[in-house]
């Protein structure tokens, strides 16, 4: 048996972790790719629970940086940017239960180089932003077009990175607000968190009916805290299997993989989000365990975990977790 059929999903999901139907989302398909997180967009598929859906995704530029000479300040249109596919509305959904995701691979799409990243002004963890106010002048703009593939990410001749997979920016509507899709919070949203990646299964709050998701922002590689604000970036095709758990009501994103349980947080300041993250892993270690919440909280402070995402969005991401064989999972 693997770990996969003890997983949240597969023990309470609709579908129990069986796949359904297949179905296939391209950027044809698509047409409008959506800049909000929003209940008010038409569903570009509909889905039973269990089905796998391949989909494929812009980069978090749509595609519009083609050259290292290019400059985003004049190509890019804030805040017209991480566009999404979808929504995709999940038959039963309705507000209360819980969207399982799991993630089965990610593969770079469309001619080489794929990768983008570069300095954006105003943008990124160690220069003044509109939020962190200060006086002098921003960085020059700076992009570089990196060539990748599923064996590494080539840097440059001597630098080769691990090719390392993930989708940046994921998650399910809000119940009534549009929220744009550069920010991270409790539906999900973009995260940047390199642990949402193959072999993964995220677990989302359905806040309306169909939950519809939305997905987009892949990136090849990332370090904690995305510093520069702009991983390596690029267009990809992702396939998913989706499930829904009736009745499972969660306050915030939670994230399973074979060797950890994490839950995790958006807020900022940057020590709210890790708030946020460590209070619903003690809630979810109590909800599957049963050894209570004040257990569970000093079980932490001993063999908690905590990931950075990104410390540049509008709101800051924090994933926090436990290694499963502590409690038992």
């Amino acid at each position: 048996m693997s770990w996969f059929d003890a997983s949240v999903m597969a023990k309470k999901g609709v579908a129990q972790g069986k796949p359904g139907a297949s179905h296939f989302i391209g950027i044809k398909d698509q047409g409008t790719f959506h800049y909000v997180y929003g209940p008010y967009a038409s569903p570009v598929l509909e889905v039973d629970p269990g089905a796998v859906v391949t989909v494929e995704t812009h980069d978090a530029f749509e595609g519009k940086i083609t050259s290292e000479s290019d400059r985003p300040s004049e190509i890019l249109n804030f805040p017209f940017l991480n566009p999404q596919t979808g929504p995709i509305f999940v038959r039963g959904a309705e507000k209360g239960d819980c969207l399982a995701v799991k993630i089965i691979s990610i593969k770079p799409r469309g001619p080489q180089p794929v990768g983008t990243t570069c300095l954006l002004p105003e943008f990124g963890g160690l220069v003044a932003t509109g939020q962190t106010a200060m006086l002098n002048a921003p960085l020059p703009e700076k992009v570089k077009k990196v060539r990748l593939d599923e064996n590494g990410v080539y840097w440059s001749d001597t630098i080769t990175l691990p090719y390392e997979p993930f989708i940046g920016t994921i998650g399910t509507s809000p119940e009534i607000e549009a929220i744009s899709s550069l920010v991270p919070d409790y539906y999900g949203g973009n995260m940047d968190l390199p642990d949402v990646g193959p072999g993964s299964i995220i677990y989302l709050p359905v806040n309306k009916a169909g939950a519809l998701l939305y997905l987009g922002d892949c990136h090849a590689i990332q370090g904690d805290g995305e510093l520069c604000g702009v991983a390596m970036e690029m267009p990809a095709t992702v396939q998913l299997q989706v499930d829904l758990i009736k009745g499972h009501t969660i306050g915030w994103p939670r994230l399973e993989t074979e060797t950890t349980i994490m839950t995790i947080g958006s807020a900022r300041p940057l020590e709210d989000a890790a708030r946020i993250a460590y209070r619903e892993l003690v809630r979810w270690i109590d909800q599957e365990t049963g050894m209570g919440q004040e257990e569970a909280y000093m079980l932490l402070t001993m063999a908690g975990k905590a990931r950075l995402g990104n410390m540049v969005d509008p709101k800051y991401t924090i994933g926090t977790g436990i290694a499963k064989k502590y409690i038992g999972l």
